[in-house]
């Protein structure tokens, strides 16, 4: 029995991508490792439900990561598509803004008798990759037709819609991110990209006289804070200083340093208090490591051939790149501040355990694709 118990172990291990697994393993170490010597700051709690989700993380990657990505979406994927409208639905109806009010939309949701909140729309992440790529591999060879195309607009608004509704702008960016991508790579004209830009090029100047003053203001600051130091711009301009106090080596773990005073240093802002503990090095390593994952994913989207498997690496892809590139954008005072995870270094159960689950994917698609099996078919014939 143990003997078993022990090869299927082994087995799943085997099955996952060993260059994925240490970057994910790493980047979560830095994240505990960081919450431990800020614990002071974040407090107890931060730090056990940092350490929980990763180890729930892990558990969920390698057991996505044994089951065929095929037998899961080509049955499923409808019901998938239906579940995730309808838990957003519910979190718009009974939803309610961050703990501590650290966020102003409405996307988190309270589980009954638990009491834990999660943030759905980072969950709705997994089915939207798995059934917008199974809704592109159906309409593949008349992508461009606007009957299917306007399929997949209403496939992609539906979901996009009750994210935007809700408040959550950042996640919203993400998932339109994401689409933009798995359309490009599955052959929609470029035309229509450049029509869509257009519009939306032409129609700023009319949106804008709509925006009230507040939102105009954030949306001017988040490019250049020093319009407003103290107030909409306090917060990116002391994430970048952490970072500059940080210089080349940071000022150690146990350091005490400004990402103390910095709202949110636990969660948007978690680069800034890695590279103030650990410098230029400390935060060059998280760079590295998160584009050694993404290019990876890409290289394993390349060998799916013509499965639909290679849209969903897409979309995992483009989540990580957009999250990340957004989230160093706001802590270095670039973009504005959205509200927004790193990947596996922010504190957030949600966000951790999701971005696992994304991960276990990848391993899912690498295993599973068609080239493999029909070798290890003909493999098994000979």
């Amino acid at each position: 029995m143990l003997y078993s118990v022990g090869k299927y172990i082994k087995e799943c291990i085997k099955s996952v991508d060993p260059i994925l697994l240490v970057c994910t393993v790493l980047l979560s170490l830095i994240s505990i490792v960081t919450i431990f010597g800020a614990v002071d700051n974040f407090g107890q709690r931060k730090l056990i439900m940092q350490i929980a989700m990763t180890m729930a993380g892990i558990v969920a990657m390698f057991i996505i990561a044994n089951v065929d990505y095929h037998l899961l979406v080509d049955k499923l994927w409808i019901f998938m598509l239906a579940a995730s409208a309808l838990l957003l639905a519910i979190t718009l109806v009974f939803g309610s803004s961050g703990e501590n009010m650290e966020t102003a939309n409405t996307s988190w949701l309270k589980i009954p008798g638990i009491g834990i909140m999660i943030q759905p729309s980072e969950f709705v992440k997994i089915t939207m990759v798995c059934t917008f790529a199974k809704h592109i591999s159906l309409v593949r060879d008349r992508i461009n037709y606007p009957k299917e195309l306007l399929g997949l607009a209403l496939h992609a608004g539906a979901i996009v819609g009750l994210i935007l509704i809700s408040g959550d702008l950042g996640v919203a960016l993400v998932y339109i991110a994401f689409i933009l991508l798995m359309l490009f790579v599955a052959g929609l004209s470029g035309w229509y990209f450049l029509g869509g830009g257009a519009a939306v090029t032409l129609a700023f100047p009319l949106l804008w006289e709509f925006l009230a003053d507040y939102q105009k203001k954030r949306i001017i600051v988040g490019f250049n804070p020093e319009l407003d130091p103290l107030g909409k711009g306090f917060q990116p301009l002391l994430s970048k200083q952490c970072i500059q106090n940080g210089g080349w080596l940071g000022i150690g773990l146990m350091g005490k340093g400004d990402y103390e005073a910095l709202p949110a240093s636990h969660t948007d802002f978690m680069f800034a208090t890695i590279s103030e503990k650990f410098g230029f090095i400390g935060g060059a390593v998280v760079i590295i490591l998160l584009a050694v994952m993404v290019i990876r994913v890409f290289a394993i989207a390349k060998s799916c051939g013509n499965d639909y498997g290679c849209f969903i690496l897409v979309g995992v892809g483009a989540i990580i790149v957009v999250q990340t590139l957004e989230n160093l954008g706001m802590c270095l005072a670039m973009l504005p501040v959205v509200g927004l995870t790193l990947p596996f270094l922010s504190c957030g159960g949600s966000s951790v355990l999701a971005t696992y689950i994304l991960i276990g994917l990848v391993h899912s698609v690498k295993k599973y694709r068609p080239r493999v099996r029909e070798r290890e078919r003909s493999h098994f014939v000979s």
